[in-house]
Protein backbone atom coordinates (compact mmCIF):
# COMPACT_ATOMS: atom_id res chain seq x y z
CA UNK A 1 0.00 0.00 0.00
CA UNK A 2 1.02 3.59 -0.50
CA UNK A 3 2.81 4.41 2.74
CA UNK A 4 -0.19 3.61 4.99
CA UNK A 5 0.81 0.10 6.10
CA UNK A 6 2.47 1.01 9.40
CA UNK A 7 -0.33 3.37 10.48
CA UNK A 8 -3.08 0.87 9.73
CA UNK A 9 -1.17 -2.04 11.23
CA UNK A 10 -0.78 -0.05 14.46
CA UNK A 11 -4.47 0.84 14.54
CA UNK A 12 -5.54 -2.73 13.85
CA UNK A 13 -3.28 -4.21 16.52
CA UNK A 14 -4.98 -2.12 19.21
CA UNK A 15 -8.43 -2.61 17.64
CA UNK A 16 -8.04 -6.39 17.68
CA UNK A 17 -7.13 -6.28 21.36
CA UNK A 18 -10.23 -4.29 22.22
CA UNK A 19 -8.14 -1.20 22.97
CA UNK A 20 -8.59 2.34 21.70
CA UNK A 21 -6.02 4.18 19.62
CA UNK A 22 -6.14 7.57 17.94
CA UNK A 23 -5.91 8.60 14.30
CA UNK A 24 -5.12 12.07 12.94
CA UNK A 25 -5.59 12.64 9.22
CA UNK A 26 -4.84 15.60 6.95
CA UNK A 27 -8.19 16.12 5.21
CA UNK A 28 -7.58 19.39 3.42
CA UNK A 29 -4.61 21.58 2.49
CA UNK A 30 -4.09 25.06 1.08
CA UNK A 31 -0.90 26.61 -0.28
CA UNK A 32 2.45 25.01 0.38
CA UNK A 33 1.27 22.61 3.07
CA UNK A 34 4.00 20.20 4.20
CA UNK A 35 2.02 16.97 3.75
CA UNK A 36 -0.76 16.08 1.27
CA UNK A 37 -4.35 15.20 2.14
CA UNK A 38 -4.52 11.63 3.38
CA UNK A 39 -1.32 11.84 5.41
CA UNK A 40 -1.98 10.17 8.74
CA UNK A 41 -0.56 9.71 12.22
CA UNK A 42 -1.61 7.04 14.70
CA UNK A 43 -1.17 7.06 18.48
CA UNK A 44 -1.30 3.64 20.11
CA UNK A 45 -2.55 2.88 23.65
CA UNK A 46 1.09 2.40 24.65
CA UNK A 47 1.96 5.93 23.48
CA UNK A 48 3.76 4.94 20.29
CA UNK A 49 3.45 7.43 17.41
CA UNK A 50 3.33 6.07 13.86
CA UNK A 51 3.25 8.25 10.74
CA UNK A 52 3.16 12.03 10.33
CA UNK A 53 0.73 14.79 9.43
CA UNK A 54 3.13 17.69 8.91
CA UNK A 55 6.70 16.50 8.84
CA UNK A 56 7.14 17.96 12.31
CA UNK A 57 5.48 21.39 12.05
CA UNK A 58 2.31 20.81 14.11
CA UNK A 59 2.85 17.28 15.40
CA UNK A 60 2.97 18.24 19.08
CA UNK A 61 -0.40 19.98 19.08
CA UNK A 62 -2.02 17.25 16.97
CA UNK A 63 -0.62 14.65 19.34
CA UNK A 64 -2.33 16.36 22.30
CA UNK A 65 -5.62 16.41 20.41
CA UNK A 66 -5.21 12.73 19.58
CA UNK A 67 -4.67 11.93 23.25
CA UNK A 68 -7.89 13.81 24.05
CA UNK A 69 -9.77 11.79 21.42
CA UNK A 70 -8.52 8.54 22.94
CA UNK A 71 -9.55 9.67 26.44
CA UNK A 72 -13.01 11.04 25.66
CA UNK A 73 -13.88 8.86 22.66
CA UNK A 74 -15.03 11.73 20.44
CA UNK A 75 -13.58 13.14 17.22
CA UNK A 76 -12.45 16.72 16.69
CA UNK A 77 -11.14 18.95 13.93
CA UNK A 78 -8.31 21.48 13.85
CA UNK A 79 -6.93 23.93 11.30
CA UNK A 80 -3.39 25.28 11.20
CA UNK A 81 -2.26 28.08 8.95
CA UNK A 82 0.13 30.96 8.55
CA UNK A 83 -2.65 33.45 9.32
CA UNK A 84 -3.51 31.70 12.56
CA UNK A 85 -1.50 32.87 15.60
CA UNK A 86 -2.01 29.55 17.35
CA UNK A 87 -0.77 27.70 14.30
CA UNK A 88 2.37 29.84 14.15
CA UNK A 89 2.95 29.08 17.80
CA UNK A 90 2.99 25.35 17.13
CA UNK A 91 5.38 25.77 14.25
CA UNK A 92 3.59 25.91 10.88
CA UNK A 93 5.90 28.45 9.25
CA UNK A 94 6.02 26.94 5.74
CA UNK A 95 3.20 29.11 4.39
CA UNK A 96 0.51 26.46 4.02
CA UNK A 97 -2.70 25.55 5.80
CA UNK A 98 -3.69 22.14 7.11
CA UNK A 99 -7.11 20.90 8.17
CA UNK A 100 -6.85 17.82 10.36
CA UNK A 101 -9.47 15.38 11.60
CA UNK A 102 -8.69 13.52 14.82
CA UNK A 103 -10.70 10.46 15.81
CA UNK A 104 -10.70 7.61 18.31
CA UNK A 105 -10.37 4.15 16.78
CA UNK A 106 -11.86 1.13 18.53
CA UNK A 107 -14.43 -1.61 17.97
CA UNK A 108 -17.32 0.80 18.55
CA UNK A 109 -16.14 3.80 16.52
CA UNK A 110 -14.65 1.92 13.57
CA UNK A 111 -16.32 -1.50 13.11
CA UNK A 112 -15.31 -1.45 9.43
CA UNK A 113 -11.60 -1.67 10.26
CA UNK A 114 -11.48 -5.47 9.88
CA UNK A 115 -12.73 -5.19 6.29
CA UNK A 116 -10.21 -2.43 5.61
CA UNK A 117 -7.31 -4.52 6.90
CA UNK A 118 -8.29 -7.57 4.86
CA UNK A 119 -8.00 -5.42 1.73
CA UNK A 120 -4.82 -3.64 2.84
CA UNK A 121 -3.03 -6.91 3.53
CA UNK A 122 -4.28 -8.52 0.33
CA UNK A 123 -3.21 -5.54 -1.80
CA UNK A 124 -6.82 -4.90 -2.85
CA UNK A 125 -7.74 -1.22 -3.30
CA UNK A 126 -10.30 0.06 -0.81
CA UNK A 127 -11.71 3.51 -0.08
CA UNK A 128 -12.53 4.65 3.45
CA UNK A 129 -15.07 7.46 3.67
CA UNK A 130 -15.19 9.31 7.01
CA UNK A 131 -18.00 11.72 7.91
CA UNK A 132 -16.52 15.00 9.18
CA UNK A 133 -19.61 17.24 9.33
CA UNK A 134 -23.27 16.23 9.44
CA UNK A 135 -26.59 17.71 10.65
CA UNK A 136 -26.88 14.64 12.88
CA UNK A 137 -23.97 14.86 15.38
CA UNK A 138 -23.98 11.11 15.96
CA UNK A 139 -23.03 10.59 12.30
CA UNK A 140 -19.74 12.48 12.66
CA UNK A 141 -16.83 10.04 12.71
CA UNK A 142 -18.73 7.18 11.09
CA UNK A 143 -17.15 5.34 8.17
CA UNK A 144 -17.96 3.57 4.93
CA UNK A 145 -15.42 1.09 3.52
CA UNK A 146 -15.84 0.51 -0.20
CA UNK A 147 -14.05 -1.72 -2.70
CA UNK A 148 -14.33 -1.17 -6.43
CA UNK A 149 -16.47 -4.25 -7.03
CA UNK A 150 -18.69 -4.13 -3.95
CA UNK A 151 -22.40 -4.33 -4.76
CA UNK A 152 -23.50 -0.85 -5.80
CA UNK A 153 -26.38 -0.26 -3.40
CA UNK A 154 -25.57 -2.47 -0.45
CA UNK A 155 -23.13 -0.39 1.59
CA UNK A 156 -24.34 3.21 1.84
CA UNK A 157 -25.57 4.06 5.33
CA UNK A 158 -28.84 6.01 5.36
CA UNK A 159 -27.16 9.15 6.75
CA UNK A 160 -24.80 9.53 3.75
CA UNK A 161 -25.58 11.33 0.46
CA UNK A 162 -26.78 9.23 -2.51
CA UNK A 163 -23.79 10.33 -4.62
CA UNK A 164 -21.18 9.25 -2.07
CA UNK A 165 -20.60 5.75 -3.40
CA UNK A 166 -20.05 6.87 -7.00
CA UNK A 167 -17.83 9.74 -5.83
CA UNK A 168 -15.76 7.39 -3.67
CA UNK A 169 -15.39 4.88 -6.52
CA UNK A 170 -14.14 7.63 -8.83
CA UNK A 171 -11.48 8.62 -6.32
CA UNK A 172 -10.51 5.00 -5.66
CA UNK A 173 -10.05 4.36 -9.38
CA UNK A 174 -7.20 6.90 -9.46
CA UNK A 175 -5.92 6.26 -5.94
CA UNK A 176 -6.88 9.79 -4.88
CA UNK A 177 -7.84 11.30 -1.51
CA UNK A 178 -10.31 14.17 -1.33
CA UNK A 179 -12.66 16.10 0.92
CA UNK A 180 -16.17 16.00 -0.54
CA UNK A 181 -18.74 18.65 0.32
CA UNK A 182 -22.47 18.11 -0.12
CA UNK A 183 -23.63 21.66 0.48
CA UNK A 184 -27.36 21.05 0.17
CA UNK A 185 -27.19 18.61 3.09
CA UNK A 186 -24.43 20.39 5.06
CA UNK A 187 -22.29 17.25 4.93
CA UNK A 188 -18.54 16.91 4.47
CA UNK A 189 -16.92 13.52 3.97
CA UNK A 190 -13.24 12.72 3.56
CA UNK A 191 -12.43 9.82 1.24
CA UNK A 192 -9.01 8.21 1.44
CA UNK A 193 -7.90 5.57 -1.05
CA UNK A 194 -5.77 2.74 0.29
CA UNK A 195 -4.21 1.24 -2.79
CA UNK A 196 -1.22 -0.87 -3.76
CA UNK A 197 1.68 1.10 -5.25
CA UNK A 198 1.09 2.08 -8.87
CA UNK A 199 2.98 0.03 -11.42
CA UNK A 200 5.81 1.17 -13.64
CA UNK A 201 6.29 -1.28 -16.51
CA UNK A 202 9.56 -0.89 -18.39
CA UNK A 203 10.08 -2.83 -21.59
CA UNK A 204 13.61 -3.27 -22.87
CA UNK A 205 16.39 -4.44 -20.56
CA UNK A 206 18.99 -1.76 -21.29
CA UNK A 207 20.82 1.01 -19.47
CA UNK A 208 17.87 3.43 -19.69
CA UNK A 209 15.61 0.93 -17.94
CA UNK A 210 18.29 0.37 -15.30
CA UNK A 211 18.43 4.09 -14.55
CA UNK A 212 14.66 4.59 -14.51
CA UNK A 213 14.12 1.53 -12.30
CA UNK A 214 15.85 3.13 -9.33
CA UNK A 215 14.03 6.45 -9.81
CA UNK A 216 10.69 4.67 -10.18
CA UNK A 217 11.28 2.82 -6.95
CA UNK A 218 12.06 6.10 -5.18
CA UNK A 219 8.83 7.61 -6.53
CA UNK A 220 6.84 4.78 -4.97
CA UNK A 221 6.16 2.65 -8.04
CA UNK A 222 6.20 -1.12 -8.16
CA UNK A 223 8.69 -1.53 -10.99
CA UNK A 224 8.70 -4.37 -13.52
CA UNK A 225 11.34 -4.80 -16.23
CA UNK A 226 10.35 -7.04 -19.13
CA UNK A 227 12.30 -8.14 -22.20
CA UNK A 228 12.17 -11.16 -24.48
CA UNK A 229 15.98 -11.52 -24.43
CA UNK A 230 16.88 -13.79 -21.55
CA UNK A 231 20.60 -12.99 -21.57
CA UNK A 232 19.93 -9.32 -20.74
CA UNK A 233 16.88 -9.78 -18.52
CA UNK A 234 18.36 -10.88 -15.22
CA UNK A 235 17.69 -9.83 -11.63
CA UNK A 236 21.32 -8.92 -10.96
CA UNK A 237 21.22 -6.30 -13.72
CA UNK A 238 18.13 -4.68 -12.16
CA UNK A 239 18.59 -4.83 -8.37
CA UNK A 240 16.00 -2.09 -7.78
CA UNK A 241 13.23 -3.78 -9.78
CA UNK A 242 10.41 -5.55 -8.00
CA UNK A 243 10.09 -7.97 -10.91
CA UNK A 244 12.28 -8.95 -13.83
CA UNK A 245 10.34 -10.89 -16.47
CA UNK A 246 11.49 -12.70 -19.61
CA UNK A 247 8.59 -12.58 -22.06
CA UNK A 248 7.39 -10.93 -25.24
CA UNK A 249 6.47 -7.39 -24.12
CA UNK A 250 3.06 -7.21 -25.78
CA UNK A 251 2.04 -10.65 -24.55
CA UNK A 252 3.13 -9.94 -20.98
CA UNK A 253 1.33 -6.59 -20.93
CA UNK A 254 -1.87 -8.12 -22.32
CA UNK A 255 -1.77 -10.90 -19.71
CA UNK A 256 -1.22 -8.44 -16.85
CA UNK A 257 -4.05 -6.22 -18.06
CA UNK A 258 -6.42 -9.18 -18.41
CA UNK A 259 -5.56 -10.23 -14.86
CA UNK A 260 -6.47 -6.77 -13.53
CA UNK A 261 -2.91 -5.87 -12.60
CA UNK A 262 -2.74 -2.78 -14.83
CA UNK A 263 -4.90 0.20 -13.88
CA UNK A 264 -5.41 3.91 -14.48
CA UNK A 265 -2.32 4.77 -12.36
CA UNK A 266 0.05 2.52 -14.29
CA UNK A 267 2.87 3.95 -16.42
CA UNK A 268 4.42 2.14 -19.37
CA UNK A 269 7.72 2.97 -21.09
CA UNK A 270 9.19 1.19 -24.10
CA UNK A 271 12.95 1.25 -24.52
CA UNK A 272 12.90 -1.24 -27.38
CA UNK A 273 14.53 -0.30 -30.66
CA UNK A 274 13.13 -3.35 -32.42
CA UNK A 275 9.82 -2.68 -34.23
CA UNK A 276 8.77 -6.32 -33.93
CA UNK A 277 8.56 -5.79 -30.16
CA UNK A 278 7.95 -2.05 -29.97
CA UNK A 279 4.93 -1.75 -32.27
CA UNK A 280 2.82 -4.63 -30.83
CA UNK A 281 3.66 -3.41 -27.32
CA UNK A 282 2.59 0.17 -27.97
CA UNK A 283 -0.50 -0.97 -29.84
CA UNK A 284 -1.50 -2.92 -26.73
CA UNK A 285 -0.52 -0.15 -24.30
CA UNK A 286 -2.44 2.57 -26.13
CA UNK A 287 -5.57 0.45 -25.94
CA UNK A 288 -5.43 0.40 -22.13
CA UNK A 289 -6.70 2.90 -19.58
CA UNK A 290 -3.32 3.85 -18.09
CA UNK A 291 -1.82 7.11 -16.92
CA UNK A 292 1.19 7.31 -19.20
CA UNK A 293 2.71 5.60 -22.25
CA UNK A 294 6.15 6.64 -23.44
CA UNK A 295 8.65 5.37 -25.99
CA UNK A 296 12.34 6.14 -26.37
CA UNK A 297 13.68 7.16 -29.77
CA UNK A 298 14.64 9.91 -32.16
CA UNK A 299 12.28 12.11 -34.18
CA UNK A 300 12.85 9.86 -37.19
CA UNK A 301 12.07 6.77 -35.09
CA UNK A 302 8.92 8.47 -33.87
CA UNK A 303 7.76 9.13 -37.43
CA UNK A 304 8.32 5.51 -38.42
CA UNK A 305 6.69 4.32 -35.20
CA UNK A 306 3.62 6.50 -35.72
CA UNK A 307 3.17 5.30 -39.31
CA UNK A 308 3.43 1.67 -38.21
CA UNK A 309 0.92 2.18 -35.40
CA UNK A 310 -1.54 3.87 -37.75
CA UNK A 311 -1.16 0.96 -40.14
CA UNK A 312 -1.90 -1.38 -37.23
CA UNK A 313 -5.19 0.46 -36.63
CA UNK A 314 -4.28 2.73 -33.72
CA UNK A 315 -6.52 5.80 -33.82
CA UNK A 316 -5.38 9.41 -33.73
CA UNK A 317 -6.80 10.01 -30.20
CA UNK A 318 -4.88 6.97 -28.95
CA UNK A 319 -1.68 8.14 -30.66
CA UNK A 320 -2.07 11.53 -29.02
CA UNK A 321 -1.56 9.79 -25.67
CA UNK A 322 1.87 8.53 -26.68
CA UNK A 323 4.86 10.46 -25.31
CA UNK A 324 7.41 10.02 -28.06
CA UNK A 325 10.19 11.04 -28.03
CA UNK A 326 9.81 10.32 -24.34
CA UNK A 327 10.66 12.78 -21.54
CA UNK A 328 10.90 16.50 -20.88
CA UNK A 329 13.51 18.71 -22.51
CA UNK A 330 16.05 19.00 -19.69
CA UNK A 331 19.08 19.03 -21.97
CA UNK A 332 20.63 15.88 -20.52
CA UNK A 333 22.19 13.07 -22.57
CA UNK A 334 23.29 10.25 -20.27
CA UNK A 335 21.10 7.30 -19.33
CA UNK A 336 20.63 8.71 -15.82
CA UNK A 337 19.73 12.17 -17.14
CA UNK A 338 17.32 10.65 -19.65
CA UNK A 339 15.69 8.67 -16.85
CA UNK A 340 15.25 11.89 -14.85
CA UNK A 341 13.59 13.58 -17.83
CA UNK A 342 11.20 10.64 -18.26
CA UNK A 343 10.39 10.61 -14.55
CA UNK A 344 9.78 14.36 -14.69
CA UNK A 345 7.31 13.92 -17.54
CA UNK A 346 5.52 11.15 -15.64
CA UNK A 347 5.22 13.40 -12.57
CA UNK A 348 3.97 16.30 -14.69
CA UNK A 349 1.40 14.05 -16.34
CA UNK A 350 0.15 12.77 -13.01
CA UNK A 351 -0.24 16.17 -11.40
CA UNK A 352 -1.03 18.36 -14.40
CA UNK A 353 2.30 20.18 -14.25
CA UNK A 354 3.78 22.15 -17.13
CA UNK A 355 7.44 21.36 -16.62
CA UNK A 356 8.52 25.01 -16.33
CA UNK A 357 10.84 26.56 -13.74
CA UNK A 358 8.89 27.60 -10.63
CA UNK A 359 10.97 30.77 -10.46
CA UNK A 360 9.68 31.74 -13.91
CA UNK A 361 5.99 31.64 -13.05
CA UNK A 362 3.67 33.08 -10.41
CA UNK A 363 0.89 31.50 -8.41
CA UNK A 364 0.98 28.76 -5.78
CA UNK A 365 3.87 26.30 -5.81
CA UNK A 366 1.53 23.31 -5.58
CA UNK A 367 -1.43 23.18 -7.96
CA UNK A 368 -4.78 22.08 -6.56
CA UNK A 369 -6.33 19.04 -8.22
CA UNK A 370 -10.07 18.86 -8.56
CA UNK A 371 -11.72 16.02 -6.67
CA UNK A 372 -12.78 13.05 -8.77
Amino acid sequence: MTGHDDVWDALYEAWSSGERSGLATVVRTFGSAPRPAGSAMALTPQGRVVGSVSGGCVESDVLERTREAILNGTPQQASYGISDDDAFAVGLTCGGTLEIFVEPVDLRTFPELAKVMVSVRAGTPIAVATVLDHPRPEAVGTHVALRAHDHHGSLRPPHTPPDLMDDARALLRNGDNALLSYDTEGIRIFVRSLTPPPRMLLFGAGVFATALTSIGRTLGYQVTVCDARQVFTTADRFPDADEVVVARPDEYLAEEAAAGRVDARSVIVSFSHDPKFDIPLLETALGLDVEYVGALGSRRTHQRRTAALREAGVTSPALARLSSPVGLDLGGRSAAETAVSIAAEIIATRHGGRGVRLSDRGGPVHAVRAAG
